[in-house]
């Protein structure tokens, strides 16, 4: 009795384990499942879990990766704007965007996919740089450098088709190398050169303006200074004079005053420092002494 027990028990076990295996699957976080029924498109599963299906030929499922695929295209060589070679790597980032097309396109087969998508942005990169100079690549200024707009392009260029034919999404396109070919090499550094020199004598010419207009302005300014200083020394000279005029009048009205205080300055700068004069006693203006003592002895 208990040997037909455990063997009914296991027998339901693996029933159970068989019909989950025929009728249940599980769609993980990373993927996107198709089902299809009798080989055509059924449903598109892109929330993780168990799902359940009919087994096998009823119902068959599909699954693809859903995270971000990254590809890099070797470098060729391609032509710009202004009949310029050049040689360039890029590199592209998609996901599948329906599930759907991308099976019924390609039969889940990746390897597939990436050489049609690859097809697809090499003609959309030898579009978009065609229609670019030179410059815009390769040059002594980064103000000319247009890469962020070249990518954004070539994104675009492929977006719309990649989506509706493929059923991938294009996230995101760049320029990984720029390569020139070996025969334009010295003719592309002679020129960088040549761009680099005129930069220096532009910014010499700069240079030798801004001090041109630096020394102007301090010849300018230092005329005004020295205009104000004469002026002002004019000034003060006419006040001098004036006053010297009015010093004049006074002495000429009192001569016997203005020889008084001629000969008090006169003596004032003679015995400045400590000295001993032998003069006469009648000379000027040392008979002030003389008159003094006399004015003393009254």
């Amino acid at each position: 009795m208990n040997k037909r027990l455990i063997t009914l028990i296991v027998g339901t076990a693996l029933l159970l384990i068989f019909a989950s295996i025929l009728f249940i699957f599980q769609v993980r976080q990373s993927q996107t499942a198709v089902v299809t029924t009798f080989g055509s498109y059924s449903r598109t599963i892109d929330k993780p879990g168990l799902q359940f299906k009919w087994p096998w030929p009823i119902q068959k499922v599909y699954r693809f990766d859903n995270r971000l695929q990254n590809f890099e295209r070797k470098f060729e060589q391609t032509t710009t704007g202004d009949a310029k070679p050049l040689i360039i790597e890029v590199y592209v980032g998609w996901k599948i965007s329906n599930a759907k097309i991308f099976l019924e396109r390609f039969n889940g087969d990746m390897i597939k996919a990436q050489q049609n998508l690859e097809s697809l942005v090499r003609d959309a990169k030898n579009s978009v740089i065609g229609q670019h100079p030179f410059r815009d690549l390769i040059s002594p200024r980064e103000e000319d450098l247009k890469f962020d707009d070249i990518e954004e392009e070539i994104v675009e260029a492929i977006q719309a088709e990649a989506a509706d034919d493929y059923g991938m999404r294009v996230e995101f396109a760049g320029i990984k190398q720029l390569g020139l070919p070996e025969s334009n090499t010295q003719k592309v550094f002679e020129r960088m050169r040549a761009d680099r020199q005129r930069l220096v004598k532009q910014f010499q010419g700069e240079g030798e303006s801004r001090a041109m207009e630096i020394r102007s302005k301090a010849e300018a300014e230092s005329t005004r200074i020295l205009n104000e200083a004469r002026a002002k020394a004019i000034e003060i000279e006419g006040q001098a004079e004036a006053r010297a005029n009015e010093y004049y009048k006074v002495f000429q009205e009192n001569p016997e005053l203005a020889e008084l205080l001629l000969g008090l300055e006169a003596l004032e700068a003679a015995t400045k420092e400590k000295t001993t004069i032998v003069a006469d006693p009648n000379t000027p203006p040392f008979n002030l002494f003389r008159e003094g003592v006399k004015e003393f002895n009254r």
